[in-house]
């Protein structure tokens, strides 16, 4: 054995010596101290242990926040893979209670779509017009009723951004900035929604408070459709933002206007208003000064700030054009696990109770309501359309069309597939020219399984689907209608006026695909 043979035998002894005499010494772990060396075997599982029970352990419909069936489809449709499931559904119809079940139409007026093949274009407009009930100036109907919702850069990578503002612009969807401000990832020609977080980010001035002159230029110099504005969101409803310092780079710092040596905490609410009367008093300024519709985004808590706000609408004519009500089982980011688990009401239970509000007052038709939380997948959306939705937003689920696994590393920049993290060791493996096409794939073929879910409801749209199209089960024992579950007065609410319901159906009947006849210019009624 030659002298070079026995050193490199004897570095592994060496390192292992070391690394026990390490573990002997050391007071912070009782394993180590018991078991060196062997002990680290456990802290290695443990790290890994998620992604045991992704591959290994779970079943198709155990995971969580999405099962690995639901995670199936948006890949395949994502890619343009086969999509369909065989030899049934493996979901637990007769026990699990709560289960949606859309009721088919076996005969109905309308004509059967003429769908396009996957990857098609396939426009599936908004029922109303945004901000056409308060007469603003730039007032739209959006050509797509799924779009990105807010997830802002420095929560997801440049690359990232890009892919899904790039995916938007292919599929006519909006890109929600999320409230982090507007980057170069941003610009690749999707339509904006600009999200106004309570720290100002991008329209703020040297001292962190709010300046109208910043946000005007911004406006001026970007594809801005309307303006959002943030009082709590479904991860941390109470909190604001919170990006971890291992995420803030040099460009996000100079986007945000913050330092990089500590957490970025945006505050839990807003300085330019503290009541309803303030808050529509900035949203009337916000609308005036651009000319935008102007929505607000909350998770559904404490229920007296719906009623004041629908009364106030009722009676005044300050208000303001959609509503995002975001369920509390939603969240791209960092969060405390008590907020992440236990604060706001889910989606299901959170939306009816706001809608019912100006449904009561006989407003809901002069607002667009905005849902998210899992509303990517296509029978979660049937049921918010039947709810009242007119617009579906998604985070997570266009996360998953671009590469992400499940992970759940969003909030330690150690995202293995590039989609959440800053760093650029990850993010070089995201390719947004190949993730751009697989985001519109999907947004595309949403639309395509909505169109299909509303035909087999009997309607064009799935913004007709009436609350009583929808049954919940009650294991094998009951099923309610939905309208009734939720505490509606009629299965006729949640469904457009007649006069939205006409226009819708001249565009979905003008256009080829059930697409839009007027895809993104300012319309009217």
């Amino acid at each position: 054995m030659t002298s070079w043979t026995r050193l490199a035998a004897a570095l592994p002894a060496a390192g292992l010596a070391a690394l026990a005499a390490h573990d002997l010494l050391q007071k912070k772990h009782a394993i180590l101290r018991n078991f060196p060396v062997i002990g680290h075997a456990r802290y290695a599982v443990e790290k890994i242990g998620p992604e045991l029970r992704q591959y290994i352990v779970a079943g198709d419909n155990e995971e969580r926040p999405f099962s690995r069936d639901q995670r199936r489809w948006v890949y395949a449709s994502s890619k343009q893979q086969n999509p369909y499931f065989g030899f049934g559904t493996d979901n637990d119809v007769e026990h699990d209670e709560g289960y949606a079940i859309l009721k088919h139409a076996t005969f109905a007026e309308v004509a059967p779509a003429v769908l396009p093949h996957a990857g098609e274009s396939t426009d599936l407009p908004c029922a109303k017009v945004l901000g056409h009930a308060r007469g603003r100036a730039h007032a739209f109907r959006p050509r797509s009723a799924i779009n990105v919702s807010a997830m802002s850069y420095g929560s997801l990578s440049g690359p990232a951004v890009e892919a899904l503002n790039r995916g938007c612009r292919e599929a006519g969807a909006l890109h929600n900035t999320g409230e982090g401000g507007i980057s170069v990832h941003h610009q690749h020609g999707a339509d904006l929604i600009f999200q106004i977080g309570t720290a100002y980010f991008g329209c703020r001035d040297e001292r962190g408070r709010f300046d109208l002159a910043r946000l005007k230029d911004l406006v001026a110099a970007n594809p801005v459709r309307a303006l959002e504005v943030k009082l709590s969101q479904g991860a941390k409803p109470g909190l604001g933002g919170l990006l971890p310092k291992d995420k803030i780079t040099d460009e996000i710092a100079a986007i945000r206007g913050i330092a990089q040596d500590r957490d970025c905490h945006s505050p839990s609410r807003h300085a330019e208003f503290s009541d309803i009367d303030s808050m529509l008093d900035f949203v009337e300024l916000l609308a005036t000064e651009t000319g935008l519709p102007v929505g607000i985004k909350s998770a559904v808590g404490d229920q007296r700030l719906w009623s004041e706000l629908a009364e106030a609408m009722v009676t005044d004519d300050r208000g303001v054009d959609f509503i995002t009500v975001d369920g509390g089982e939603g969240g791209t980011g960092a969060a405390p696990l008590p907020f992440a688990d236990s604060v706001a009401l889910p989606f299901r239970v959170g939306f009816p109770r706001v809608y019912a509000e100006f449904a009561r007052r006989g407003i809901a038709g002069d607002v667009v309501f905005v849902g998210g939380g899992k509303l990517g997948l296509p029978t979660n959306a049937a049921v918010a359309f039947a709810l009242g939705v007119d617009l579906c937003h998604v985070a997570r689920e266009a996360m998953l069309s671009i590469g992400c696994i499940q992970a759940q590393r969003c909030h330690d920049d150690h995202c293995p597939t590039g989609v959440a993290t800053q760093n650029p060791w990850l993010t070089r493996g995201l390719d947004p020219d190949l993730k751009s096409v697989r985001a519109a794939n999907y947004l595309r073929s949403w639309r395509r399984e909505m169109l299909k879910l509303a035909e087999a409801c009997g309607v064009v749209h799935p913004a007709l689907i009436r609350g009583d199209s929808v049954e919940i089960l009650l294991g094998q024992r009951q099923a309610t209608p939905l309208w009734q579950q939720v505490g509606y007065d009629s299965p006729e609410w949640g469904l457009p006026s007649r006069e939205q319901d006409r226009e819708l159906h001249r565009l979905m009947l003008a256009a080829p695909h059930g697409g839009s006849a007027e895809p993104s210019a300012t319309a009217s009624h």
